[in-house]
């Protein structure tokens, strides 16, 4: 069995377990190691310590329960494995920058530190064959546009170690940009009825920055001054389409797992780097959407 999959049995277990104790000596069996290597390994492929990654995930579910006003916030902390109602407290501040409380009375969307499918970062798939794992079903083909498509929306300016699904926690930015960007598409001239929406990632104005666009797909951009504008330049693009069972774990979850796919394993593994953007294509961004494409242009390595 593989390094990866012998952690990967222990972050199956934890996530089946959150609500209990869970000891590491006995996640080291579980994966035939010493506590010693267990933990060095996880913290290699998993990138957090063991405790650590264990905290995040209790807070993920939580947060997810807090949506539930019926609950106590007390027994919440008790279902998730904090041992009181002030330890569970200052771990949510901690981690998201605002208490239980606030966040159930002004629900705001927060990056989460997602678990982890290590079998996306050593499983290498054809283009035009669809790859399963963990609920996810993704599939890389190669797109050419023949001419440009234009683009008008929002953009933000953000740390780089804030970037969703980079290991940070906290208040999502982006989702309020995108909830902004919603507020005032009715209004904004020039987009086409049912167009795509788009999310792009790309430098920054400084260093340790970057930017990201959100917006929907134009006619044209002629005249545009209020908003910004995003040009998808012709040419062969890497695309990846994946689904996941609903909106929030599509862009929660699913959507950072085939990111980190495309640029840490198939990308590499083909000797390829890309441009640097990277485009979120959505056929809608409403609840009710299911499926996306993240579209990079290649290029050869050096």
């Amino acid at each position: 069995m593989h390094a990866w999959e012998q952690i990967q049995i222990t972050v199956d277990y934890i996530e089946e377990h959150l609500s209990e104790e869970i000891r590491i000596d006995e996640l080291a069996k579980l994966a035939s190691l010493s506590q010693f290597y267990y933990q060095r390994l996880f913290r290699r492929l998993v990138k957090r310590p063991v405790n650590d990654y264990i905290k995040l995930r209790r807070l993920a579910k939580a947060s997810e329960v807090l949506q539930d006003k019926s609950t106590r916030i007390l027994d919440i902390a008790l279902e998730v494995g904090f041992s009181s109602h002030e330890t569970f407290t200052r771990a949510f501040k901690e981690a998201f920058g605002v208490t239980p409380e606030e966040y159930r009375a002004h629900p705001v969307r927060l990056n989460q530190f997602v678990k982890p499918r290590l079998l996306l970062n050593y499983t290498l798939v054809d283009e035009n064959v669809p790859l399963i794992a963990d609920d996810i079903v993704l599939e890389i083909t190669r797109r050419k546009l023949s001419s440009p498509q234009y683009f008008i929306g929002l953009t933000t300016e953000e740390p780089i170690d804030q970037m969703p699904g980079g290991g940070a926690t906290g208040v999502d930015t982006l989702g309020k940009l995108w909830d902004d960007f919603h507020e005032n598409k009715a209004a904004i001239q020039n987009l086409k009825h049912d167009g795509d929406e788009l999310g792009v990632a790309y430098s920054g104005t400084k260093d340790g920055y970057y930017r990201y666009f959100a917006g929907a797909e134009a006619e044209s951009i002629d005249g545009i001054t209020d908003y910004s504008t995003w040009k998808l330049s012709e040419g062969e693009y890497i695309v990846c389409s994946f689904e996941a069972e609903d909106f929030e774990h599509l862009v929660m979850d699913t959507l950072y797992k085939a990111q980190k796919y495309v640029f840490d394993t198939w990308l590499p593994n083909h000797g390829l780097i890309s441009m640097p953007f990277a485009v979120e294509r959505y056929a809608s961004h409403s609840p009710e959407a299911t499926s996306m494409e993240i579209w990079v242009m290649p290029v050869s390595k050096q």
